[in-house]
């Protein structure tokens, strides 16, 4: 059976922000009705809206951002499809980082990160971890008020693909030793409540203006609305 050959302009619709015209980065998906977007897109959006962009849906009335969710399928998809459009990603980042006088926290690029993306480039599939070449962040997890008990181990190094969900998640092991409460604990940066689906790396482009030193979050018992 002949195998027939797709455009991309046929798929672009598919693969392509509504907000931005531009192809999908940091793929976010509405949990609600799955429509996704770029994540700084959505979240930009989200700041004065709590619909859908696309469909209208009411996403929830007064914290939407906790009901979008990173699509590292829909993004593996679109690197797989647009040639060039990872590289050029991680040169637009290097350089954003560079202009606003922020350290890059990795570093350049290692040989590494250069086979997995011309991996990725190639459809060839990754048989090793996915986040052992990822940026790392430095962050800082102070007690807000004195809800909670002070973690012992409050300075970490994460990947900057981890989510404001996983901190919930390791907060809610050390102080209530159990894994399921992370739902009772809500982390701030700028005194800012940061939806569960945040990532690090964005969190650090957007919400972190100290150059020097680890990303400072807060944690604290949620609060009942």
């Amino acid at each position: 059976m002949m195998e027939r050959k797709v455009k991309l302009r046929v798929v672009n619709p598919n693969i392509t922000c509504i907000l931005c015209k531009g192809y999908l980065i940091d793929a976010t998906t509405i949990t609600e009705c799955l429509h996704t977007f770029c994540r700084s897109c959505i979240v930009k959006y989200l700041e004065e809206n709590n619909t859908c962009p696309t469909c209208g849906i009411v996403i929830h009335q007064s914290h939407p951002m906790n009901y979008i969710s990173h699509d590292r399928t829909m993004q593996d998809i679109v690197y797989k499809l647009v040639p060039n459009l990872q590289e050029k990603e991680l040169k637009r980042q290097k350089d954003f980082y560079k202009k606003n006088g922020i350290a890059f926290p990795n570093g350049d690029v290692n040989e590494e990160d250069k086979k997995n993306i011309e991996k990725s480039s190639s459809d060839k599939e990754e048989d090793k971890d996915h986040h052992k070449s990822d940026e790392q962040v430095n962050v800082c997890l102070e007690c807000d008020g004195n809800q909670l008990k002070l973690l012992k181990r409050k300075y970490l190094r994460l990947s900057a693909h981890a989510t404001i969900s996983h901190l919930k998640k390791f907060v809610a092991l050390k102080i209530f030793n159990n894994l399921d409460r992370y739902k009772d604990v809500d982390i701030l940066c700028n005194e800012e409540l940061l939806g569960k689906d945040h990532m690090l790396k964005f969190i650090m482009a957007t919400r972190w203006r100290v150059k020097d030193g680890p990303l400072l979050l807060h944690y604290r018992q949620r609060l009942e609305i």
